[in-house]
């Protein structure tokens, strides 16, 4: 179903020119189909604060429930941003206080960038916490993407991620541990995430803190979980969001960074990503780099453009069957179930009682 130009944010434009069903606001007026109006609160950084938006407005826009969706972007202060970055998000996105006024049927929260160990200390910290209790009173279900799912399981379950030492990263297989959950319901049994992280919350931490775990990995832990009355909170820590190239770019800025000699050691390829092809190219590439950094000589130009036509996406299909079924429960919830009676003492904001 469309999503509702209802804004100048320019990722609109973007989306409908990739072919997504996009209707201006006069059409979306013309048309007897019930709206959805969901939140994303985007904290990530400059470099992909257009690209997160496009990535979960198109996950959104792809479910086939029978609605209109309004997508309502907002972010923090105090966020570290360009004067581009914050123009952007001054221009296009909404206040929380205007969030408030207006209501939302459900929130999608990204991860950001942290600056040290510690989340406590994060500028979004006392933010974040602020727009989760309002959210958790006020908004049906709420999606938490990767940092974000950490620090509400720390805030709120005080149970604070583990370091590991190394970067997760790369596309892993999955497993689907509770085959009986609406959100996996016609998912396939096993399928890929992308992963990017230094620190997890491990299996045991979800549950000792009450929360269900619906999907695992043996290599990359816990991908996908519920809070204890399986829905309202909902925390992935991989993601499923990427674009089929988001990985090549994060492995583009850590060779720049390395180029630039603001990292000691040469990135490592994500795992299960690359083709032996593409390795190959890249290996090539690697080799030239250290030549022309021991020549003093400008760095060769990653070959984005050639790498990138040897990349499959394998999780996006899932990533979109998961976010259909997360919207179809807050749909029969904020459009069908509230207008029923309640019944055996049986609450309309729990879809799996009814």
């Amino acid at each position: 179903m469309p999503l509702v130009a209802h804004s100048t944010l320019p990722s609109f434009r973007r989306l409908k020119d990739e072919g997504e069903t996009v209707l201006g606001e006069n059409e979306a007026l013309s048309q007897d189909i019930r709206e959805l109006h969901i939140g994303l609160l985007n904290m990530m950084p400059d470099a992909a604060l257009e690209a997160t938006e496009r990535q979960f407005f198109r996950l959104v826009g792809e479910s086939n429930q029978i609605a209109q969706f309004y997508m309502h972007p907002f972010s923090i202060a105090n966020l570290p941003r360009s004067a581009q970055g914050q123009q952007h998000v001054d221009t296009h996105y909404e206040s929380f206080e205007q969030i408030k006024a207006a209501g939302l049927d459900a929130l999608i929260i990204t991860g950001a960038n942290v600056s040290g160990p510690d989340l406590s200390r994060e500028p979004f910290w006392q933010p974040l916490i602020d727009v989760i209790d309002w959210a958790y009173a006020n908004v049906t279900s709420t999606l938490c993407s990767c940092l974000a799912t950490h620090a509400v399981m720390e805030f709120r379950y005080a149970q604070k991620r583990r370091p590991l030492g190394f970067k997760r990263w790369g596309v892993y297989s999955h497993k689907v541990t509770n085959l009986e959950h609406p959100l996996v319901t016609g998912v396939n049994t096993r399928f890929d995430v992308p992963h990017s992280r230094f620190n997890q919350i491990d299996r045991q931490q979800f549950e000792s803190a009450g929360l269900s775990v619906l999907v695992d990995s043996n290599q990359a832990g816990v991908h996908l979980a519920v809070s204890e009355d399986q829905f309202r909170l909902i925390f992935f820590q991989g993601h499923p969001e990427y674009d089929r190239i988001s990985l090549l770019k994060e492995y583009k800025r850590e060779v720049l960074r390395y180029s630039n000699g603001e990292i000691d050691d040469y990135p490592p390829f994500p795992k299960n990503y690359f083709t032996l092809q593409a390795q190959a190219i890249l290996d090539e590439h690697k080799i030239g780099v250290a030549a022309a950094r021991l020549a003093g000589t400008p760095i060769p130009e990653f070959p984005e453009a050639l790498i990138s036509q040897h990349i499959d996406n394998t999780w996006h299909d899932t990533a979109e069957a998961i976010i259909n079924n997360w919207i179809g429960q807050v749909y029969q919830i904020t459009h069908i179930d509230r207008q029923k009676p309640f019944k055996d003492g049986i609450s309309p904001t729990n879809p799996l009682a009814l």
